[in-house]
């Protein structure tokens, strides 16, 4: 039974989500605060979280950087009340693995929660990845360029292990929305190519002629060591 911690301190929407996800035969904990919240994600073993982003002592952004910069990489999916983009970009860069706006069907969150566990329990081929100067360790999370530390977000790691996984094949747009993303609405295929550029900012030696971050023409990309 896969076990499931609700950071949620609306006490309506605590209770139905609680209610509907052990009838989906879900193990469920809640916390009705970030800091419990936190405190709770750190100390136990779950198999997902949903974190509401606005939580009294600390917010859903704060709670999943804190949980991603200690190597918590539990699947996080974000519930915000908030429709503009940036936030939902914000939730995203700050480590979660996806998002529902409020009001939301929980035909759709079970959907999402089914996706995105789908998504992450897939086995991990690629655990360390060396490209001349630059080191990567996905397990850890870490990456160095020339001995330097090199920042990357969660999502940039996890989009960079998926097309090290698929070494010289091509991988269309898609297909990254969908196992990398697991959804199709949000982003679009532009952000794909944005996370892509700003990738090779990174790790390539020379971004504007790029060795292993390879466009295919209309189809996607291919990565080569």
């Amino acid at each position: 039974m896969k076990r499931i911690l609700i950071i949620e301190d609306d006490p309506a929407i605590l209770k139905g989500l609680s209610i509907a996800l052990k009838e989906a035969s879900y193990e469920v904990y809640t916390a009705a605060d970030g800091l419990l919240g936190l405190q709770m994600a750190m100390e136990e073993n779950f198999d997902l979280i949903i974190l509401d982003l606005m939580l009294p002592a600390k917010n859903g952004q704060e709670v999943c950087q804190e949980l991603r910069q200690t190597g918590n990489l539990t699947p996080i999916i974000m519930l915000t009340s908030k429709k503009e983009e940036i936030d939902k970009v914000m939730g995203l860069e700050a480590g979660a693995d996806d998002y529902v706006t409020k009001p939301f069907s929980l035909h759709e969150l079970l959907a999402r929660i089914k996706a995105v566990l789908r998504r992450t329990q897939r086995e991990e081929t690629v655990t360390t990845l060396q490209l001349e100067q630059v080191t990567i360790d996905f397990k850890k999370m870490t990456a160095s360029k020339e001995g330097q530390p090199l920042k990357l977000t969660a999502r940039e790691f996890e989009l960079l292990r998926f097309l090290a996984e698929h070494e010289d094949e091509v991988v269309t747009r898609d297909m990254l929305l969908d196992q990398v993303w697991g959804y199709d609405s949000f982003p679009t295929t532009r952000t794909i190519d944005t996370f892509i550029l700003n990738l090779r900012k990174k790790i390539e030696p020379d971004p504007a002629h790029p060795r292993h971050l390879i466009t295919v023409h209309k189809m996607g990309y291919r990565f080569v060591i």
